[in-house]
């Protein structure tokens, strides 16, 4: 039978001076490393969770100096330790001073392979905080077990999905997750069929709940990304109770983010956490998937933050729709998934990722102070490749493009960004009937009967969809360019849907030809990908527009006034 010196935890914290006590160790984290003032990283900290057999305490911190506990395996979960010196210290914890116990010396007296279990004391359990008003008695996260399932945790909702819905060969059905968070640490939990009809509207984002009678199993680290070994799945005996009383301890959401400039390191896949000020925004484009032929809602954003570079992120459904990036808001993402495309480096937003505008964050405010004295007018490097319709290309002139000998290697393409005006736009084949299939979209040939044949479908239609594909001569000061835009990128610098405008055509052509002749002398920010391919026998160099979006007159002023700048600084050098 294994002796802690059960209630010290609570005197401790109260400043009562104990002596050697006997405590178990439950679980440690290791917490983001500290930068330097000269920007070297700190050494490693590790955050404890401790138990006297009574209380759980996990403000208890390990000194640095006997790291090696950690990293030699020595002091491991379930160890019995003897604390030989500890120090108290006081920590601010969202406005409220915490006291914290810093181990300076602690010995291991029984091995955690050998007691394999927590150790409950005579008395009943109960949290660390000795404030708690509520007879229920809970366990810390970071305690539970799949070996056991008597446990009530106090938590905080980060994050709650939409439900998503799934019907295959084994049947249909729906779910919702959330993610909660306590003192100790966070987990996913998920909610199938009944269960998410009974629990889905009750809960709600930033609220504390009392929940109880889950199973635990091992995390699918595909799809999650906390940091637990075990995620929840929600029961016919799962039982949730909101929580009325005062949980200022309870900590929210966390972050630990990655600067941006790491993300090029990163391998595919990886979930990180990253803060940024969005530079430029996308529109939304509608996009079909292949392997459903389901159609999905996205939006491109490029972020920056201070190591000067940038990425593009990528925002799915009711996210995309709803973002606006106007004033160059900072973003805080939780779960961002590191994609690779073109060579270049991107991030994705799952259903389990959490983004947050302008959080009342230190590492916000001190990027909103760097983006708005310097930030805003460096030329960023580009982590992310243009292609797929992102906007992440150089931006150059057509001269420079042509000075850089961009599209001129057979079956390579390259990319680039410039802001352009448009010449003129043929009016002739600009818009054609397609096959009403979506995953298809191929030009149809009209049998004159009222039927339509489609010979990639190899079948006959009675109906049709209005497409657009525009040739169009498009300038800058440098010089000027054929370019190809397809339909969606055609309705953006048109003003209208292709249906519409093919109705349009059907009705009223001089209205329709006025519609082509209004888009002329507007400017956009083309993305336009170059490729050289022989056409006739000839080699010829072919433009084609990856996405449109209008000229971000702010961001482009001080990309000029950044260049101008340079230039005068050089001229300046030669005169002298």
């Amino acid at each position: 039978m294994y002796k802690l010196t059960e209630g010290s935890l609570e005197k401790i914290m109260k400043g009562v001076d104990i002596e050697q006590p006997i405590l178990q160790m439950l679980g440690y984290k290791k917490l983001p490393k500290s930068v330097n003032k000269d920007g070297t990283s700190g050494p490693d900290r590790y955050r404890l969770l401790v138990s006297d057999g009574q209380r759980f305490n996990s403000f208890t911190m390990l000194a640095t100096q006997l790291n090696n506990l950690i990293t030699d395996d020595i002091l491991t979960e379930y160890a019995i330790c003897k604390v030989t010196n500890y120090h108290l210290s006081s920590v601010n914890n969202g406005g409220k001073e915490k006291r914290v116990m810093l181990i300076m010396g602690i010995e291991v007296t029984v091995p955690g392979s050998k007691v394999g279990r927590k150790i409950d004391g005579a008395a009943q359990r109960n949290t660390s905080d000795s404030h708690v008003s509520s007879d229920i008695c809970t366990t810390p996260i970071a305690a539970l077990s799949p070996y056991q399932n008597r446990w009530v945790i106090k938590v905080r909702v980060t994050n709650k999905s939409a439900i998503r819905t799934w019907s295959n060969s084994r049947g249909e059905g729906k779910l919702f997750s959330m993610d909660l968070i306590d003192e100790s640490g966070e987990i996913r939990c998920t909610a199938f069929r009944d269960m998410c009809d009974k629990f889905y509207d009750m809960i709600e984002i930033g609220n504390v709940y009392y929940i109880s009678r889950c199973a635990l199993k091992a995390a699918n680290k595909q799809f999650n990304s906390l940091k637990n070994d075990y995620e929840m799945t929600m029961t016919n005996d799962t039982e949730i109770v909101p929580c009325h009383e005062n949980s200022e301890d309870i900590p929210t959401l966390q972050f630990n983010f990655c600067s941006i400039s790491q993300v090029e390191n990163k391998e595919k896949n990886d979930m990180i956490d990253v803060l940024g000020v969005v530079t430029t925004f996308n529109d939304v484009q509608h996009i079909v998937q292949r392997s459903t032929g389901r159609e999905l809602v996205k939006r491109d954003v490029n972020i920056v933050d201070d190591s000067g570079t940038m990425v593009c992120v990528t925002l799915w459904g009711k996210q995309a729709e709803d973002f606006d990036g106007s004033n160059n808001p900072i973003v805080a993402i939780k779960g961002a998934r590191i994609g690779e495309f073109n060579g270049g480096k991107n991030l994705s937003l799952l259903n389990s990722s959490v983004l947050e505008k302008d959080p009342d964050l230190p590492e916000a405010h001190r990027l909103r102070g760097w983006y708005t004295t310097v930030g805003h007018s460096e030329n960023a490097k580009s982590l992310s490749k243009a292609g797929g319709g992102d906007f992440n290309a150089p931006l150059y002139t057509f001269q420079e493009a042509t000075e850089a000998r961009l599209g001129e290697k057979l079956n390579l393409a390259d990319a680039f960004t410039v802001v352009a005006t448009i010449n003129l736009i043929r009016v002739e084949n600009s818009i054609y009937k397609a096959c009403p299939i979506e995953s298809c979209k191929k030009k149809l040939i009209d049998q004159s009967t009222g039927i339509f044949r489609c010979e990639k479908c190899n079948r006959d239609y009675p109906n049709f969809a209005y497409r657009l594909l525009a040739s169009m001569n498009i300038a800058d000061a440098t010089g000027s360019r054929w370019i190809t835009a397809f339909n969606e990128d055609a309705e953006k610098i048109l003003g209208m849907s292709a249906q519409e405008l093919g109705e349009l055509k059907e009705n009223d052509n001089d209205a329709y030809m006025q519609k082509f002749a209004e888009a002329s002398f507007k400017r956009f920010t083309f993305s336009l990908r170059v490729r050289s391919e022989v056409f006739q026998d000839e080699m010829r160099v072919k433009h084609t527009c990856a996405s449109v979006v209008p000229l971000n007159y702010k961001t482009h002023l001080t990309h000029l006034i950044d260049r101008v700048s340079k230039l005068v600084h050089i001229e300046k050098l030669e005169s002298n």
